[in-house]
C-alpha cells in the first residue's frame, strides 16, 4: 500500500499515459481501506500502555470476531496464511498427506500443504460461482486424502454441505469471505470447520496485515493458539515448549485496529453490497462481458472484490493496459495456480487439466473496488471499459 492508501495494482506509467494522450490524470485506485481516527486513537492508546503484543486487545479482539461470526472459538493470528497453516495442522494434515483444494485462488491456500510435507490435490471449479466443484473434489479423494480445503472465492459461499457428505475433515479458505452466508442462515466461519479469515489492507475488515481462524473445537483452539506462539502453553505458565510452534502470533496494535473495524464492519459491508450494486448496472450492457455470479438458494456473497471476465476473443491484457492508460487500476485476478511456475516444475501440470478454471483464470481482472467509491468512479470505470474492449467511447 502506498502512502496515499492504495492497494494493489503497479502504478500508471509515464509511457501509459503519454500513449493515452495524457487524459488519466485522476487516477482511480484498486482498493482503499477505510480507518479514520477511531483507529488512530486506538493505536495510540495500545502505543501508550505499552502492552504491544500479548496483551487484552487480543482476547477482545477474538471473543468479539467470534460473536460476529457466530463461532464458539477464534484464533487471531499474523496472517491468513498463518491461519490455514495452523488449521491444517489442527486436523492432523502431516508429511504424505493429500488434501483437495481449489487451483483458482490465492497461492497460499495451496502452499500451506506443502509447509507440512502434504500434496496439494487440485480439481475444477464451477462455471457459475467459481468454488471448487463438489463432484470434481470428490473425484479427486483418494485413500491419502487427509482433508479437503475448499475456498469461499470472491466472497461466494462454497457448497459446505456437498463438502461435508464426503466425511472428511474440512478447512475453510473463508479469507476473501467475511460476511457472506450460506443458504441455512449460517455465517461463513461459523460452521464449526476450522475457517481462516485475512485481514490485508483490500479486506472487507483491515489490521494491515492479520488474521483468525474461527473453530467449533475448544481443544483445536487451544492446540492454535499455543502453536502460533512458538509451542508454549497459551495461558503463558511454563517455559518448556513441549510441542513444535511458529512465530504467529498477532499484535495488540493490529487487534486494537481490528476491534474498530469490527464494530463498523456491517457498514462497510454495506457499502461494499452498494458499490457492487452499481458495477452490475453500469456494465450490464457490455456484451460478453461476465460478471460475479448473482446470489442465489439462500447463499449471500461478503463483497470482497469487483472480478469481471472479458468478452472472449479479447486479449484480457491488453484490455488491462487500456484501463491503466485511462488512469483506472486494475490486475489480472487470480492466475490459475496449477499453472504457477512453481507448481508446474513441482508437479509437472500442464494446461488443459482443469478447463474451467483455466477460461477464468485467463480473462479474469479485478477493478477498483472499496467502500468509499462513488457511483461517478464507478461509471468513470464502466465507460473506460466498454473502450477498453472496444464497445464504445470512454468520453
Amino acid at each position: 500500500m502506498t502512502a496515499s492508501g492504495r492497494v494493489g495494482g503497479s502504478p500508471l506509467t509515464a509511457d501509459e499515459l503519454r500513449r493515452a494522450g495524457g487524459i488519466a490524470t485522476d487516477v482511480i485506485p484498486l482498493a482503499r481501506p477505510v480507518l479514520g481516527p477511531e483507529e488512530e486513537a486506538a493505536v495510540i492508546e495500545v502505543l501508550r500502555s505499552g502492552d504491544l503484543s500479548l496483551g487484552p486487545r487480543v482476547p477482545a479482539f477474538e471473543q468479539e470476531f467470534a460473536e460476529w461470526v457466530g463461532a464458539p472459538h477464534a484464533s487471531a493470528v499474523s496472517s491468513g496464511t498463518a491461519g490455514l497453516h495452523l488449521a491444517l495442522r489442527a486436523v492432523d494434515v502431516s508429511e504424505g498427506d493429500e488434501v483437495v483444494t481449489s487451483p483458482f485462488s490465492f497461492v497460499a491456500s495451496a502452499n500451506v500443504m506443502l509447509f507440512e510435507g502434504a500434496r496439494p490435490v487440485f480439481a475444477d471449479i464451477d462455471a457459475r460461482t467459481l468454488n471448487l466443484d463438489p463432484a470434481a473434489a470428490a473425484a479427486a479423494v483418494t485413500e491419502r486424502t487427509a482433508a479437503l480445503l475448499p475456498v469461499h472465492i470472491f466472497g461466494y459461499p462454497a457448497d459446505l454441505p456437498a463438502f461435508e457428505r464426503l466425511g472428511l475433515p474440512i478447512v475453510e479458505d473463508a479469507c476473501e469471505a467475511l460476511g457472506a452466508v450460506h443458504a441455512d442462515g449460517v455465517r461463513v466461519g461459523a460452521r464449526g470447520n476450522p475457517a481462516a479469515f485475512g485481514f490485508y489492507a483490500n479486506k472487507q475488515l483491515t489490521t494491515g496485515e492479520g488474521g483468525m481462524v474461527t473453530l467449533g473445537d475448544a481443544a483445536f483452539k487451544e492446540r492454535i493458539d499455543s502453536e502460533r506462539n512458538q509451542g508454549r502453553a497459551p495461558d503463558m505458565g511454563w517455559l518448556d515448549h513441549d510441542r513444535l510452534g511458529f512465530n504467529y502470533r498477532l499484535t495488540d496494535i493490529a487487534c486494537a485496529i481490528g476491534l474498530v473495524q469490527l464494530r463498523r464492519l456491517d457498514g462497510m459491508l454495506a457499502d461494499r453490497a452498494r458499490v457492487a450494486g452499481w458495477y452490475r448496472e453500469a456494465l450490464g450492457g457490455i456484451e460478453g462481458l461476465e460478471l460475479a455470479c448473482e446470489d442465489a438458494g439462500g447463499d449471500r456473497r461478503g463483497w470482497f472484490v469487483f472480478v469481471v471476465q472479458v468478452p472472449r476473443g479479447r486479449d484480457r491484457d491488453e484490455v488491462i493496459r487500456g484501463l491503466r492508460a485511462r488512469g483506472v487500476q486494475c490486475k489480472p485476478y487470480l492466475p490459475a495456480i496449477h499453472l504457477m511456475s512453481f507448481y508446474r516444475e513441482r508437479f509437472g501440470h500442464r494446461e488443459g487439466e482443469f478447463p474451467v478454471c483455466e477460461d477464468v483464470a485467463a480473462r479474469s481482472l479485478a477493478l477498483p473496488f472499496f467502500p468509499a467509491m462513488t457511483e461517478g468512479q464507478v461509471a468513470r470505470v464502466a465507460a473506460a471499459l466498454r473502450e477498453a474492449v472496444g464497445q464504445g467511447s470512454a468520453s
